[in-house]
């Protein structure tokens, strides 16, 4: 059929679902208001806000439990108004407005073994129940929850019916602000910045259920809260992003966002605290970020950089940077939309005239490129049952 007659067509189409989608939600909301480079303000930006377009609540941590094992963890809850999204010619928010969705992962670095699981709630009655407070510090999509208690963020979630994960994190040091002029505005691109703190070093004590024995656990998190409403450029086709916490007590957290060309963009950026919470934004040309090998999923096929160099002259930095085990790789086209790598690392080096050792978590977004397709099924019924689907029918 030609294009001239489906275009049309499809621009009818996305007329009337528009028109339907205003009359059943309201008009949808442009997300911007003048105060998107306004400085973080806290308490208040650690809740949820009402007319970003993204924002997510990010944990990771190393634990070790009483009888020696050790363990990694991430758990993030995201918040998505979808006014300006849309699967080809569907609103997103005749589905949802907001969506919510979490993912929790467990690196079991001792068994060498990696689950995850990942979750959406539309907040519909036949959904799991999922809230995000704008008036305090708490999270919750189903059993999995964040709060605030007594200056603690406590985190719970579940695998399956056979693992459950619960921690109470004390900050030892203070948020830090990262992005431009260290009021927490992060440029991704000319103009366009999301507001992005840290707690970069929590101390964590816990429990952990999993194959019906209980454990008490300790260990060392991280936190990253970032909001806004910005757009995806040209220049912004994934990023490499590492969370470091260095055995001198410093922390460092860089990130390279890749341009279209696969390098690194001008916006790329990072922040270093030293041991007594004091931090200093570092620009793109304050570091040197080299990946010295590869890893292939067998899953997606992505080809994935694996084991990095990370140099911050300034401080005296030059770690290696080592996935505990390869494959930490998560799908959650169900959710999210992407499949993506978030892994525990180990870190070896020198700071400044130490040896140093350390913890870390990598992210690294846009390897995979099938979020550039997106898929109506995929995100409905999740991907595992649409490549049935495409088994059986083609």
């Amino acid at each position: 059929m030609s294009t001239n007659f489906i275009e049309p067509l499809e621009q009818f189409a996305a007329s009337v679902l528009d028109q339907i989608a205003d009359v059943v939600t309201g008009p949808a909301s442009t997300l911007r208001d003048g105060t998107e480079h306004r400085g973080v303000e806290l308490p208040r930006d650690l809740y949820a806000h009402q007319t970003a377009q993204t924002e997510w609540w990010y944990y990771t941590g190393h634990m070790q439990t009483s009888s020696g094992r050790r363990f990694g963890f991430e758990l993030v809850f995201f918040q998505r108004r979808t006014d300006l999204d849309r699967f080809g010619v569907v609103p997103l928010r005749l589905i949802a407005n907001p969506l919510y969705l979490a993912h929790f992962a467990l690196t079991d670095e001792s068994r060498q073994s990696f689950r995850y699981e990942h979750r959406k709630s539309t907040g519909g009655v036949f959904d799991l129940p999922a809230h995000a407070s704008e008036k305090k510090y708490y999270l919750r999509l189903g059993d999995w929850t964040v709060r605030e208690m007594e200056g603690a963020h406590v985190l719970r979630a579940t695998l399956g019916d056979d693992l459950i994960f619960e921690v109470k994190l004390k900050s030892e040091k203070p948020p830090v602000l990262n992005g431009h002029e260290q009021r927490g505005v992060s440029f991704k691109d000319e103009g366009e910045a999301s507001r992005y703190f840290s707690f970069t070093r929590f101390r964590a004590e816990g429990r952990i259920t999993w194959h019906g024995l209980t454990e008490d656990f300790t260990g060392s998190a991280w936190m990253d809260r970032e909001f806004g409403t910005w757009r995806t450029t040209e220049n912004q086709k994934g990023w490499d992003w590492f969370s470091i916490q260095l055995s001198t007590g410093a922390e460092v957290m860089v990130y390279h966002i890749r341009n279209a060309q696969g390098g690194p963009s001008p916006f790329s950026s990072g922040t270093y605290v030293d041991a007594s919470g004091a931090w200093t934004h570092l620009k793109r040309e304050d570091f040197v970020l080299e990946a010295k090998g590869n890893w292939r999923s067998p899953h997606t096929e992505a080809v994935y950089p694996s084991g990095w160099r990370l140099r911050v002259p300034r401080f005296g930095v030059d770690v290696t940077v080592t996935p505990v085990m390869q494959d930490q790789e998560l799908d959650t086209r169900g959710t999210t939309m992407i499949v993506y790598w978030e892994g525990a690392c180990s870190v070896h080096g020198r700071h400044g005239n130490e040896e140093v050792e350390g913890r870390a978590y990598v992210e690294l977004v846009g390897y995979d490129r099938s979020h550039e397709q997106p898929s109506l099924s995929a995100f409905l019924f999740g991907s595992s049952l649409e490549r049935q689907w495409r088994s059986i029918f083609g």
